[in-house]
């Protein structure tokens, strides 16, 4: 499939008749070729979405290398399935590559020991060297935003530390602990450019420990920094063969090579690491500027005329800018034979893919550091024919073998069928018994286990209930007092996975008697005849609705607590001066909640039962009461029944004249806060609390709540619509005057 330029053109141009300029036409044609590319994202339509990118930079200079996003995600998932790799969304380290923690204390990103671990909003938590802003946007596990959507700013409040967690893994394990901090020290070093220093304290550190593989991370960036290509390649090999799916060291890797001068096989390395995790930024970053040099028109014209163009990976056509747009570099394939383990290294020309040759030797994720490739990185030698096809044979016969490092970081070939164990002992993967307590997982606030445990920005972690309480009084943190106001606007309490994951395994015993308590606690809020939740503040009625704005604390968690346990439902009873609050009520039903910022709701109810109250009671600062449900008592013989349908329908249509005659300004207002008045029903006496339009009637006449309390209480229509029509007499002779 090859897509036209000016078919493409005549889509976007303006309707006939219409205007618009030229350099209009042009833009909307660049906005519109991208757009067609993301639905051709499959893998198997690589060369419909490399056509769209080159249509687009045809007709004109792409505003940046992000403009090639979608056909970066193209080249990772053809990628995958090409190098037969999962979809697995959690695709860690810790998940599939060997020498990955095993232990309870493992980082959600990297898949080591969890050195400083930060608990992320989302409730995932990673060592505080994942969660470098330049390294990742989104968490790993569910793709959260790790900071608001969109929010680049790296002046924003940096994650801190999770209290809790770290106290545990200074306990459990100190030694891992203190390696943490050396590398800390490290990376400061390296910040300050201060190399030759990073390097002798990595070395020094490594001599007495040389399974840890961050120390020789740190070494390669100090060596790079010194550039000193070779030997932090060797470091970076070794790391891989026993880390052979941590995204991060293809992506240091391939920077290695790409300053060296091999942009192809950085390139290849930078899709691996996106293959491993898509949300790799900087990979993602140096695959976009890569790909907009190479496919920019300069260069593009350029590279038509040499004869790497000409290779078996890559076909081109003439380059016609016509009815068919140009195909060049729609071919390009992935294959497995192109692998990590066997792929073409592109010579550096200008800093663009010009020229294929070999460097299998720098490339390969399994071969590690041959001596003869390793001095291209420096040397960067144009191979006559006769060197290439000798360097190729070499190639093809190191393809029959796999390359094992040893720990001195030198090479040694075995023959097929030979199994290496690459799995590291790590000293993390158990815990003393006597190191568990728990103490260690009380919420500072109950003074109870963790249930539901949640773990703020400023890193202390509460239960959520316990949490919601406290910033339903003030938006700040119990402990430290630090402001939570856009944690609180965010409403996005999430649980602590990790620490939840600990409870679950080591106190299952005590995890299991505090579900039990909460249990108990749910069902003594859910019961609606005792211990009913009273809110005090205005009359309600059956079928009415009735809008709140909560802003106390008690009645925060009131309503809470309804919506948790699933009735919904409360009551509303106007104040008393003796009782606190009146003999009877209305039950209303939540029907939705909108929070505000600052903790406040706007809460949309309707009434529904009516009830008298049998004992009042007091909880967590709102009043609760023991009652009993009203119903109306019906009219069973045939000749009341009628006459009770005659007053009945003289009372509706009083009602509906004095309605009619209310002054618009009245009648709007009615109409806006409690909507229209209900018709008239067939059956008055189906409903336990009669017609709804009395209960909509009453609501709307300004009568005194005592007065209104009087006609709730009644469980007789008759007598409830004598009321009503005293009432109507009464106003409709005001109306007349």
């Amino acid at each position: 499939m090859a897509f036209s330029p000016v078919a493409v053109g005549s889509e976007a141009s303006p309707e006939p008749g219409g205007s618009g300029s030229p350099g209009e036409e042009a833009d909307g044609e660049r906005e519109l070729l991208p757009r067609l590319g993301e639905r051709l994202v499959p893998g198997n339509r690589l060369k419909e979405v490399v056509g769209a990118s080159l249509a687009s930079l045809c007709l004109g200079p792409l505003a940046g290398p992000q403009r090639l996003g979608t056909l970066v995600d193209c080249l990772v998932l053809n990628y995958r399935l090409r190098q037969g790799l999962g979809w697995s969304r959690d695709r860690g380290a810790a998940a599939e590559g060997g020498g990955a923690a095993e232990g309870p204390l493992r980082c959600c990103g990297c898949g080591r020991f969890l050195s400083e671990p930060v608990t992320v909003p989302c409730g995932h938590t990673y060592c505080r060297r994942c969660l470098r802003r330049e390294l990742r946007a989104r968490c790993r596990r569910c793709r959260d935003w790790l900071l608001p959507a969109g929010d680049t700013s790296t002046a924003a409040a940096p994650l801190r530390t999770s209290v809790v967690l770290n106290q545990l893994a200074e306990k459990w394990f100190p030694d891992e602990c203190e390696r943490a901090r050396t590398g800390r020290q490290l990376e400061e070093l390296l910040a300050q450019g201060r190399f030759r220093e990073a390097l002798g304290a990595a070395s020094q550190a490594l001599r007495a420990d040389s399974s840890d593989l961050m120390l020789r991370i740190y070494r390669a960036e100090s060596y790079v920094g010194l550039q000193k290509y070779k030997t932090a390649i060797e470091d970076l090999n070794f790391v891989i063969s026993k880390m052979p799916n941590w995204p991060e060291v293809y992506f240091r890797k391939g920077k290695v090579l790409q300053d060296s001068g091999f942009v192809g096989d950085a390139l290849q390395l930078f899709l691996q690491c996106l293959a491993l995790d898509e949300d790799f930024l900087p990979a993602k970053l140096e695959v976009e500027r890569i790909l907009c040099d190479v496919l920019s028109p300069e260069k593009l014209g350029e590279s038509l005329k040499e004869s790497a163009w000409n290779s078996p990976h890559i076909r081109n056509k003439p380059f016609i800018l016509g009815s068919e747009v140009t195909e060049s570099y729609c071919n390009l394939q992935l294959c497995s034979e192109q692998s990590l383990g066997g792929s073409e290294v592109l010579e550096p020309v200008s800093g663009s893919l010009n020229r294929a040759q070999s460097a299998h030797a720098l490339n390969s994720t399994k071969d590690l550091a041959k001596e003869d490739g390793l001095k291209r990185v420096s040397s960067e030698p144009l191979l006559s024919g006769q060197e290439k096809g000798a360097l190729l044979k070499r190639k093809l016969s190191f393809s029959e073998q796999d390359t094992v490092v040893c720990e001195d970081g030198r090479n040694k070939h075995k023959k097929q069928g030979e199994s290496t164990k690459r799995d590291m002992t790590l000293a993390f993967g158990t815990i003393p018994g006597d190191l568990i307590d728990v103490s260690d997982f009380e919420c500072s606030l109950c003074m109870r286990l963790f249930f539901q445990p949640v773990t703020t920005p400023c890193g202390h972690t509460f239960c959520k209930g316990c949490l919601e309480r406290c910033l339903d009084h003030a938006p700040q943190c119990p402990l430290c007092k630090e402001s939570l106001k856009e944690y609180l606007a965010s409403r996005k309490y999430s649980i602590t996975e990790l620490l939840e994951e600990l409870i679950m395994k080591y106190l299952s015993d005590e995890l299991y008697e505090r579900k039990r308590i909460h249990a108990e606690e749910t069902a003594e809020h859910s019961n609606l005849t005792k211990n009913v939740p009273m809110f005090v503040c205005t009359m309600a009625y059956p079928t009415v609705p009735c809008p709140l704005h909560v802003f106390e604390p008690r009645y925060r968690l009131m309503i809470r607590r309804s919506m948790e346990t699933g009735t919904k439902q409360f009551g509303m009873c106007i104040s008393d001066s003796q009782n606190g609050f009146a003999d009877y009520g209305c039950m209303l039903q939540i029907r939705n909640v909108h929070f505000l910022p600052d903790g406040r709701s706007v809460v949309d109810t309707v009434g529904g039962k009516r009830f008298r109250v049998l004992r009042r009671g007091m909880k967590d600062g709102y009043c609760t009461a023991d009652i009993e449900y009203l119903e109306d008592v019906k009219v069973a013989d045939e000749e009341e029944l009628k006459k009770l349908r005659e007053l009945h329908n003289f009372v509706y249509n009083q009602a509906c004249s004095w309605f009619q005659n209310l002054r618009n300004k009245f009648r709007t207002q009615i109409l806006q806060h409690f909507g229209p008045m209900p018709d008239r029903e067939e059956n008055i006496q189906a409903m336990p609390n009669g017609p709804a339009w009395c209960w909509w009637l009453l609501a709307v006449l300004p009568v005194d709540p005592r007065y209104q309390l009087s006609v709730l209480s009644m469980m007789s229509l008759k007598d409830r619509l004598i009321k009503i029509q005293h009432i109507l007499t009464y106003f409709s002779r005001d109306q007349s005057k």
